[in-house]
């Protein structure tokens, strides 16, 4: 469904992604590794568009989408929820969600708000209020499930676990198997591997802006020196 080649991006001169190739495929759940600063975030802006890559190429469902503006990833089926949410913050729970209200894909599992907030009770029991009194786990929620308000076919989740509660962590890893189970394609960003072995079916592990590693997490565990150099603190 979406396969990134060669990628390479740069922020002024500085080189941040260094021929990063990695896809994932329908129905999949994909986990990016890596320790803070190694690219994971530059990955997935340079597949929705938000920075544009000097060379390589971004191909989501067949289409090529390198360096297309995020409103044309967006309309292709692509959704992003970004590691600072960016909630509405004046705005209700039940109005946030409205502002990512797309119409239906026939090829993309569709969602309701009543869906939603079965799949998210916290946000159900607090669907009148402000976005910006909710707590930093609950953001989280209303972030995913304002983009999921979207209808996408694959969704690009950036550091969902980062500085959350244990309990709303377990909740999330629940939420990605639910969107799994309905269809959705996940890529999810994480410095976590004890969470990402929870969510995911593969890893691709990125270091210094290179990939480093892609395969099972069998496959990882055989090689547990590949771990040690690349994501321990």
């Amino acid at each position: 469904m979406l396969e990134v080649t060669a990628l390479n991006t740069f922020y002024g001169g500085a080189h941040i992604l260094r021929d990063v190739t990695l896809a994932v495929g329908p129905h999949e759940v994909l986990a990016l590794l890596g320790r803070n600063g190694a690219g994971k975030s530059t990955t997935m802006r340079s597949v929705m568009g938000l920075v544009r890559p000097r060379s390589g190429r971004v191909t989501f469902a067949g289409a090529d989408m390198t360096g297309a503006a995020p409103y044309k990833a967006c309309r292709a089926g692509l959704g992003y929820v970004p590691e600072d949410r960016r909630v509405f913050r004046e705005l209700t729970v039940a109005e946030n969600l409205e502002v990512g209200r797309r119409e239906a894909r026939p090829d993309a599992p569709s969602w309701s708000v009543d869906q939603l907030f079965g799949l998210f009770p916290n946000l159900a029991e607090r669907r009148g209020t402000a976005a910006g009194r909710l707590s930093g786990g609950e953001q989280q929620m209303l972030t995913i499930a304002r983009t999921l308000m979207g209808n996408p076919r694959l969704i690009l989740l950036d550091e969902p676990s980062e500085g959350i509660s244990p309990l709303i962590v377990e909740q999330m890893a629940q939420v990605i198997g639910e969107m799994k189970s309905r269809g959705l394609a996940v890529m999810v960003s994480e410095q976590n591997l004890h969470f990402a072995r929870l969510v995911a079916d593969r890893a691709v592990i990125i270091e210094k802006g290179e990939v480093r590693f892609e395969g099972t997490f069998a496959a990882l565990d055989a090689a547990p020196e590949i771990a040690r150099e690349t994501l321990a603190l």
